[in-house]
């Protein structure tokens, strides 16, 4: 980060001039004196603390976007960054009134001159100091910063799913910004949606739960896969599946398409990501790389065409993973998999 102390400078008095909300440590929703934090809420083991509901939230990544998106929160976004795809058409007129402050992911240079009273982002990894700045020196600065829970489940309580994580992700949020009644409505919707796809669950014959692997991309001709700790193992655990790759604790490791033969899963889930447009990203090359290769190319499940295809970003953790967990449990049924 360049000239640190000119742009901390700088920050502060545009958010003072602004009229934006600072971080405070301790107090409640009611009966606050004047300074006290309207909202306090915990954020991947941090204390996140607002004044009001901010006015000029950025945020580092798509994910993070879309959920304020959902929540309505538009015309209170100062910046959004990181775009992996394109917004889906449902937030599209939306989307369209916020400025975006960086094409891929944002320096702190480029959130600073957003002056933002808060900052949203999915992963912790957005939060260094070669990118937007760690939350320590957003924090030195007045500047409240929240994290997904899905990013730390360490640091919330034991038993969570992701799904859950996710939902308390809208929750905080909602009590953060004052719009606690859309944010429960959107928790309990999604909600509904996990609960009827898990109906597959039990529908699928004891003991004979099908294998899937799930290609999110293909880089240099290598396959990256969904592992043990990424969202798709908790997909599969809810519609009756199983992660041929489970036994990996990574999100999304690099394995060789020999691996991928010897797990000889009974159907395989793409992850399309054609708007990304990086070689190999969409569901066609990926396609093309499983039905060109000597052994991947002789497995049933491609051989016999049992193959899902689903919006790749989805398969990460966001406010539209309930989507394409729908498209898994409805694929399954499909396939026959689900009596």
């Amino acid at each position: 980060m360049r000239h640190p102390a000119r742009l901390g400078i700088a920050l502060t008095i545009a958010l003072a001039t602004a009229g934006c909300s600072t971080a405070v440590d301790n107090g409640s929703r009611t009966g606050a004196k004047p300074g006290a934090p309207t909202a306090s809420v915990t954020s991947c083991g941090r204390q996140v603390s607002v004044a009001e509901p901010p006015k000029r939230a950025v945020a580092l990544d798509q994910t993070s976007t879309e959920t304020l998106l959902e929540l309505g929160l538009q015309d209170r976004m100062a910046g959004t960054a990181n775009l992996k795809t394109k917004i889906p058409a449902q937030y599209g007129a939306a989307y369209a009134k916020v400025p975006v402050i960086a094409p891929k992911i944002a320096t702190g240079e480029q959130l600073r001159a957003a002056t933002p009273d808060f900052v949203v982002a999915g992963s912790t990894d957005l939060y260094t100091k070669d990118r937007a700045g760690t939350r320590e020196e957003l924090a030195s600065l007045k500047v409240p910063t929240f994290v997904s829970a899905v990013d730390c489940p360490q640091q919330n309580p034991a038993g969570k799913t992701p799904f859950e994580l996710l939902f308390s992700d809208y929750e905080n949020l909602g009590k953060v910004f004052g719009t606690e009644e859309r944010a429960r409505k959107l928790a309990a919707d999604q909600r509904a949606a996990v609960a009827k796809a898990g109906a597959n669950a039990s529908k699928v014959p004891q003991g004979d739960r099908p294998t899937v692997v799930y290609l999110y991309s293909v880089f240099n001709g290598m396959p990256y896969v969904a592992g043990r700790s990424g969202l798709p193992s908790e997909m599969s655990r809810i519609v009756g599946a199983k992660n041929a790759f489970d036994d990996v604790n990574e999100d999304w490791p690099e394995v060789s398409w020999e691996e991928v033969a010897k797990r000889d899963p009974d159907f395989i889930v793409i992850g399309d990501l054609s708007e990304r447009g990086r070689p190999g990203d969409s569901a066609a090359e990926k396609r093309a790389a499983m039905t060109g290769h000597p052994v991947v190319s002789k497995l049933a499940a491609v051989r016999d065409h049992k193959i899902l295809e689903v919006p790749g970003i989805e398969l990460d953790p966001s406010v539209r993973s309930v989507h394409a967990l729908g498209l898994l449990a409805k694929g399954m049924k499909d396939l026959g998999y689900v009596r």
